[in-house]
């Protein structure tokens, strides 16, 4: 009996149970920081259930228990992952600017003035920009958040702060979502602007992730494609994009995407959102153009994943299809999101443009610009 006894506490088992408990303790460790930083998975946001989702059911855009795009698209091919990891942990491009990105502080006392011209835009960083137009104030998919991931632990890192505070920003006539990607709805960022009372227009099925995170029925509004809203003067109308969604493991295209037509009485501008290039373009320019400016996301492109993302050159095209203005490039020289480097978008878009005849402007983050009188051509972008 006591040799049996001995024999299992040798010091081999000893030191196996004590593996295993650290072992299972790290893996307790872990779960708790993956809980803690996700806000304990509430970033993974909501589920489509009852009305919402029959009225997504009831979308041309549904079938199978999806969404769709307007035609077949691909996001990434298996055959493309070992590439994708090949250039994910072997490519040689500069992903992250060598000095700091020359941002223009402001303040909220500079929005006190509306624009002489009737239309201003603000690029924020990433997608978002603030849009006066006509007297009112658009802010399209605001990240003021460090990282753009589930985690606040994990994921890429923002490359400058963001021009203004959250807290200083303006008082908003609405707040235009494209999709559910963690790039372009931050979680702490929208509940801040819904606590200052803004309205968030989102496509449809998106409002489950709003109502999830305690924001009132009464400051969200969701639309399909093609359908659209006032508020105040202005038309808000979501119009089709070729991307895709989901924030979790099992929610891929639950939610719709979209790009935004906001036309005013005097203006009328249109944000992309994330999509890749496709005959629509052409289309809305025709239903609702032309454009004083289009905000076209111009980075994170790559040939692994060619339908949901453009590269320079097409979104050049695109902006000549919808009839646009001025171009203004969103959604690039913030965060690491591709296999490029940081500033390769903005050089090939300027080339692009010149060769097509295309108005384009690169403004720095925090810079004022108004499409009727863009500031002088200033290649800042081109620094290490």
């Amino acid at each position: 009996m006591c040799a049996s006894s001995r024999q299992k506490t040798s010091p081999r088992r000893r030191a196996a149970r004590a593996a295993g408990l650290t072992l299972l303790a790290a893996a307790g460790a872990a779960t708790v920081a993956a809980a803690k930083s996700t806000s304990w998975f509430a970033t993974l946001g909501g589920t489509l259930s009852g009305d919402r989702l029959e009225r997504a059911r009831r979308s041309g855009h549904w079938a199978s228990g999806r969404f769709h795009n307007s035609e077949p698209t691909t996001t990434l091919r298996a055959h493309d992952v070992p590439t994708t990891l090949r250039m994910q942990f072997g490519g040689d491009e500069v992903r992250y600017p060598q000095s700091p990105i020359p941002v223009v502080p402001r303040s909220r006392s500079d929005y006190d003035s509306p624009p002489d011209s009737g239309l201003r835009i603000t690029w924020m960083g990433h997608a978002g920009a603030l849009v006066e137009i006509d007297g009112q104030r658009i802010l399209t998919d605001p990240i003021w958040s460090e990282r753009v991931s589930p985690s606040t632990l994990l994921g890429p890192k923002r490359f400058f702060q963001p021009p203004i505070a959250l807290a200083d920003l303006p008082p908003l006539d609405a707040v235009l979502i494209s999709h559910d990607h963690y790039d372009h709805l931050d979680m702490e960022t929208v509940k801040a602007l819904a606590r200052r009372g803004s309205l968030l227009l989102v496509p449809l099925g998106v409002g489950a992730h709003l109502e999830k995170w305690g924001i009132p029925l009464s400051q969200i509004r969701e639309l399909d494609w093609e359908e659209q809203t006032t508020v105040g003067a202005l038309t808000i109308t979501a119009t089709p994009a070729r991307h895709f969604s989901g924030r979790g493991l099992a929610d891929r295209n639950a939610t719709l995407w979209c790009s935004w037509v906001v036309a005013g009485p005097g203006h009328r501008i249109f944000y992309s959102g994330d999509s890749g290039y496709f005959p629509g373009f052409r289309a809305i320019g025709a239903a609702h153009g032309p454009f004083d400016a289009t905000l076209m996301s111009l980075g994170s492109y790559g040939p692994t994943w060619p339908d949901i993302h453009m590269t320079p050159e097409e979104v050049v095209q695109a902006h000549a299809d919808l009839g646009g203005g001025l171009l203004v490039p969103v959604h690039w020289a913030t965060f690491n999101l591709a296999f490029h480097d940081w500033n390769e978008p903005a050089a090939r878009a300027v080339a692009a443009a010149g060769r097509e005849g295309v108005r384009i402007a690169i403004p720095r983050p925090g810079q004022l610009l108004e499409p009727s009188a863009p500031p002088s051509a200033e290649d800042w972008w081109r620094r290490p």
